[in-house]
């Protein structure tokens, strides 16, 4: 599944469009997960004006320069969707939308058809706040943001009580998306690793400095794999075919079965909240 790096650096590729107006708009299968707007025609002659990320959506900002209206399409990938530039025509089996730029044609491509593709806002008419409600009002911060800081976590943990400090396993937790956005199932098992917390140690039982060094390795372990593209699993691809590379870098991820990088001890994994999560046993001892 595209987590926030993939989306970041699916954000980046469409740099090139900004400032384009839209030609033409195909729309070739309208089951997602959501089926597509049937009226999305009416971007023709609308200008790409910015493109936003929220967690793992893409917010595409159109305006019409004549009478200065808007519109606002919500993008989610879902498990294998993707959005690549074309400058040849040729339509593939999955591509359920085609946005015409000029001779750039943008393809949504989603094998799965877990994605959507939603208004957010449109000037035609007003259905923005149910979808914003939906899918956007309820997010917690974005993890490189200022908001996402040394003592966030501990904050979140133990805002009531102690007794009633949350007590569910930090790795289900730093994948809340209500609780910060964007640590999917590969960054949350990096971040654990180097931060040397198992990932079913009850958040309760972690104390200021290891969530604050927590903290630290989800900024760090995100912004390298932005800089590297992300990571390439399964079908994932953006802009015109391009792959990432973090996934080349991953520690535990991936590796049960095999030798800890750091003192080969053979590394296990763990169903936790129906997710495998791969630790070292040595390196990530369970609190008790």
């Amino acid at each position: 599944m595209p987590e926030l790096p993939e989306v970041e650096t699916t954000k980046a590729s469409l740099d090139p469009l900004l400032g384009q107006a839209v030609s033409g708009v195909q729309i070739h299968h309208h089951k997602l997960r959501y089926p597509i707007p049937d009226d999305l025609g009416s971007l023709v002659g609308f200008v790409l004006q910015s493109v936003e990320r929220r967690a793992k959506y893409l917010l595409l900002h159109f305006y019409h320069q004549p009478d200065n209206r808007r519109k606002v399409l919500l993008i989610h990938l879902g498990m294998s969707g993707s959005l690549q530039q074309h400058t040849h025509h040729e339509l593939r089996k999955h591509d359920h939308l085609v946005l015409e730029f000029g001779d750039v044609w943008l393809h949504y491509h989603d094998p799965r058809r877990f994605g959507m593709i939603l208004w957010v806002e449109n000037d035609d008419y007003i259905d923005t706040p149910d979808t914003h409600e939906r899918f956007l009002t309820h997010l917690g911060p974005e993890p490189l943001s200022d908001a996402f800081d040394d003592g966030y976590l501990h904050r979140v943990i133990f805002k009531n009580f102690k007794n009633k400090a949350i007590a569910k396993p930090i790795k289900s937790l730093i994948m809340e998306q209500s609780v910060v956005v964007g640590v999917g199932n590969i960054y949350a098992a990096e971040s654990l690793f180097l931060s040397r917390i198992h990932p079913a140690t009850p958040a309760n039982h972690l104390d200021a400095n290891q969530l604050a060094t927590l903290t630290q390795h989800i900024k760090a372990i995100l912004a390298r794999a932005i800089k590297q593209g992300g990571s390439t699993l399964r079908d994932f691809t953006v802009g015109s075919g391009k792959t990432g590379y973090f996934q080349q870098t991953l520690l535990v991820y991936g590796r049960d079965g095999q030798p800890c990088t750091e003192c080969g001890t053979v590394l296990e994994n763990q169903k936790i909240a129906g997710r495998a999560s791969v630790y070292c046993p040595h390196c990530q001892p369970l609190m008790p």
